[in-house]
């Protein structure tokens, strides 16, 4: 199993909590949920069941819509699993919960009976038809779990120190040379290809070919796909999703839905997105009307961008319909010979990292009456009461004339200012120019 920072959040909840909340992780499909919750289970607890509720019996599924008795309850699990359950000592994990929601509303009697913990994994938990007929329990506590970050893959490879090392540089506001940028570089770019589903990352350490990498990644989109047209028969999700790189292609100021699914109501659009984002397959970018430290209340929620939770997938899903061997991107981005017109893919990486770091997506689009230019902030992060914008460039070039415009309207409510891009990390006047493998510090 891999390293995983969640794991560190599960202890803390098992320490704090003592019993009296549930633990709910959500996430995308094979996004490694159930994996390291039954690590989780092994070690720190003296026996554990694990219901899988993808693969559970009828018998075991029906025990839960009755909890009246709960010792009942309790004595059909331990002989159907052939697992001894010890008061306090003791995990029941409700693997894909979502698919038995009867078992997730239990969870309220459960932690009230407080003999043994409970851990919940689920996908699409939030989806309209898992939840319309249950009471969602308040003793739940909910962390989501996402793919592999950069210093996760880094695990992953055996390196320990890389990463530490990064921090300090950042810290110290000093750069690590063009040399070691370069390699770096080179490093995080293989990260981007590959990407932080678990299954993809094993399969690159156990083979060492990007061919067979795309051939994972390429199943996992497909089951995604399969999810959605569960979720709404038409497709349109499937198109919604599919047509993501090609909207960031666009370098519109938003999503056009109507350009992929024609016309459609707000309300239908909306609640498309919505459950796109439930998923957590997709990222929702929203824009701002009025930047400042309290962005969620200024978002507007009809425009949007949408980027992959995983930026390997990102790179799969953008050339799904050819074969591995017409795909050149994986060829110029590990040797930073991409396009200036494939620039999104590091948008979306950006993306990935601030979400994993807990921030909020958000951008800014302004219309400059001197040049009669629209100019477009990728990303607004707030920090201390103050807004900190972020330009990004998929080269090293450190032209930043949308920063610029930015600050001259809003220089007041400005902490810092970046540009993310490939070189070295400097200081040009008050802009702090970034490695795009920096973004995880901020």
């Amino acid at each position: 199993m891999f390293r995983r920072k969640i794991y560190d959040r599960m202890l803390e909840w098992k320490t704090n909590s003592n019993g009296k909340t549930a633990l709910l992780i959500e996430g995308a499909r094979r996004v490694g949920k159930s994996t390291v919750v039954e690590e989780f289970a092994r070690k720190e607890y003296e026996s554990y069941i694990l219901i899988d509720f993808s693969q559970a019996s009828k018998e075991v599924r029906s025990l839960f819509d009755d909890i009246s008795d709960i010792n009942y309850l309790f004595l059909q699990l331990q002989l159907q699993y052939k697992t001894d359950l010890h008061e306090r000592k003791s995990v029941i994990i409700f693997d894909e919960v979502q698919l038995c929601p009867m078992a997730r509303q239990a969870i309220k009697a459960l932690v009230r009976d407080y003999r043994y913990d409970y851990i919940e994994t689920g996908s699409l938990i939030s989806i309209r038809k898992n939840v319309k007929d249950i009471l969602i329990p308040s003793e739940e506590r909910k962390i989501s779990m996402y793919p592999m970050d950069y210093e996760e893959f880094l695990w992953a490879l055996g390196d320990e120190t890389t990463f530490p090392l990064l921090g300090k540089c950042y810290e110290a506001g000093r750069g690590l040379g063009e040399q070691l940028n370069r390699k770096q570089m080179r490093q995080f770019r293989l990260y981007m290809l590959v990407g932080g589903m678990p299954q993809a990352v094993n399969e690159y350490i156990e083979t060492n070919n990007l061919r067979k990498v795309d051939e994972v990644k390429r199943d996992i989109l497909s089951l995604y796909e399969d999810d959605f047209r569960k979720i709404d028969s038409t497709g349109r999700l499937s198109f919604l999703f599919d047509s993501i790189p090609a909207q960031l292609n666009t370098n519109a100021s938003r999503y056009q839905t109507c350009a992929v699914i024609g016309s459609e109501s707000t309300e239908k659009i909306l609640e498309f997105i919505a459950e796109l984002k439930a998923s957590k397959t997709v990222l929702v970018s929203y824009r701002v009307n009025d930047p400042n430290a309290g962005m969620s209340n200024m978002k507007d929620i009809s425009r949007f961008k949408l980027f992959l939770c995983d930026t390997g997938l990102f790179v799969t899903l953008m050339f799904k319909d050819k074969d591995f061997t017409e795909n050149v991107v994986y060829d110029k981005l590990l040797n930073d010979k991409l396009s200036a017109n494939l620039g999104y893919l590091y948008e979306n990486m950006v993306a990935q990292t601030l979400t994993a770091k807990g921030d909020e997506l958000f951008y800014y689009t302004m219309f400059n009456e001197v040049s009669r230019h629209n100019y477009e902030i990728d990303f607004l992060i707030a920090r201390k009461n103050k807004v900190c914008p972020l330009e990004i460039k998929s080269s090293g070039y450190k032209t930043h004339k949308s920063l610029d415009v930015f600050t001259e309207k809003f220089s007041d409510r400005i902490l810092h200012r970046y540009l993310i891009y490939t070189k070295d990390m400097e200081k040009s006047g008050d802009i702090f120019c970034l490695p795009v493998y920096m973004v995880p510090f901020l």
